[in-house]
């Protein structure tokens, strides 16, 4: 690990693992922000569709699973498929880096991939191409970064955990800004000014990445996968992975609405209108994808005071305590939607229902992903880090590939219902985690 102290009483490494992260969100949030709507409103329409390779057959396979696809269920799946994808490429991400090439290079080539597939989103013919080296990119990129961010210390070094959370600052800033100059650029100029906008924020990324190698981790030595199976840490890290397995999948499977069927919501049932003295301006649809990180930003120091003081007082909850709120928060933010659908009565809803859905879901986010990051960390062994993490990048996959298929009942399911659903999964994540409380009680 990294000794010296530069960067808010931390590594200096953790600076520009804070930067390079940050505009790696940038990009990854930016074009997320234009997705669905590019694809409902440009790409799926008939005589588009069949101009992009691969996109009309893969519109037919799904449609051999599920029926047929109008642009709006089928956009959802696809977003479903890609962001999905995002979160099961660390697995071989994490493989990749602790078997063969070590960290560093596997996150150079994996940033360098993403320039490209985000480059390559310009051209809507390579549409699926570009998401493809978009999301192998990410799995190249992500698990190894975040695992770099834990080897800065040593064990048992109290600064971990509050490493994790301004790391945690840094994406949010990335996701913050992406919706306003990708989805301003992207909605007002054209779909693809806002994916070039975030090619040339993944660039900024590496460029950060490779100028900040002299203060990272070095790689450690490959190690063999017989040694690092016989590990015991390694047994009891793989149990409590598959123990949060369940929660963590529907944790994300409704988080994970904000790029999709939220984003829809903004655009077809908002009223998105702002007054002041006679001044009036409407929100860009793509604006409320700033809301979230934005509450990190407001709501991450108060929430990391609060947890010193409990800490102090011996009173902090314990890992697992947060994670439950965490889908306990979920659930409320769904409830919050639910009400705004019934009161609002098939009229447009004010936009301020949606501010209050952004800052409950935004404190069950800070009470469930920094921690559940922070947890495989300090879990796993030596020479399994990286894979572990991707394996817990994993329940995003499944959550987010949910988090599509059930999207694609939005059109077709009452809003209030559809909300009131969301709002179920976090309560089963949280009833499932206070089951787990016995076989997972050394977690602190």
């Amino acid at each position: 690990m990294i000794k010296p102290v530069g960067f808010l009483g931390h590594p200096r490494g953790l600076a520009f693992l804070f930067g390079s992260e940050l505009w790696e969100r940038f990009s990854y949030y930016g074009m997320r922000a234009l997705l669905v709507l590019y694809m409902v409103e440009h790409l799926l329409t008939p005589e588009r569709l069949t101009g992009a390779l691969g996109l009309a057959e893969l519109k037919r396979a799904l449609e051999a699973l599920s029926g047929p696809l109008p642009p709006q269920p089928f956009a959802s799946q696809i977003y479903g498929l890609y962001t999905g994808l995002v979160y099961l490429t660390p697995v071989l991400g994490g493989v990749v880096a602790d078997r063969l090439l070590g960290r560093t290079r596997t996150i150079a080539i994996g940033a360098a991939m993403m320039v490209a597939g985000h480059f390559m989103m310009a051209d809507e013919r390579l549409f699926l191409v570009a998401l493809l080296l978009i999301a192998f990119g990410c799995g190249a990129f992500k698990p190894n970064v975040s695992t770099q961010v834990g080897e800065l210390y040593a064990s048992g070094d109290g600064r971990r955990d509050r490493a994790y959370s301004i790391f945690y600052v840094g994406i949010n800033i990335g996701a913050f800004l992406a919706p306003l100059v990708c989805g301003t650029l992207g909605e007002k100029y054209g779909w693809h000014y806002g994916f070039v906008a975030a090619g040339i924020g993944m660039g900024v990324g590496l460029a950060t990445y490779l100028s900040g190698r002299a203060f990272l981790p070095p790689d450690a030595l490959p190690r063999g996968a017989a040694a690092a199976a016989a590990d015991p840490r390694l047994k009891r890290a793989l149990f409590c992975i598959a123990l949060l397995f369940l929660p963590s999948t529907l944790f994300w499977a409704a988080f994970e609405q904000q790029g999709n069927t939220i984003a829809l919501w903004a655009a077809t049932s908002t009223d998105r209108g702002v007054g002041i003295s006679g001044w009036r301006a409407e929100i860009p649809v793509t604006w409320f994808q700033a809301f979230n990180p934005l509450m990190i930003f407001l709501l991450t120091p108060p929430l990391v005071a609060l947890w010193a003081r409990l800490a102090a007082q011996g009173r902090e909850p314990s890992t697992l305590r947060k994670l439950s709120i965490g889908c306990i928060g979920v659930a409320m933010s769904y409830g919050v939607m639910a009400l705004a659908a019934y009161w609002s009565a098939g009229a447009r809803a004010s936009w301020l229902w949606l501010l209050a859905y952004f800052v409950v879901i935004t404190l069950a986010e800070l009470h469930f992903s920094p921690i559940a990051l922070s947890l495989v960390s300090r879990l796993a062994p030596e020479g399994a880090r990286a894979a572990l993490m991707g394996a817990w990048f994993g329940s995003m996959f499944l959550g987010n590939l949910a988090a599509g298929w059930l999207g694609g009942f939005w059109s077709s399911m009452p809003t209030q219902q559809f909300f009131l659903l969301m709002a179920a999964l976090g309560i089963v994540g949280a009833a499932i985690l206070e089951a787990a409380r016995r076989p997972l009680a050394f977690l602190t």
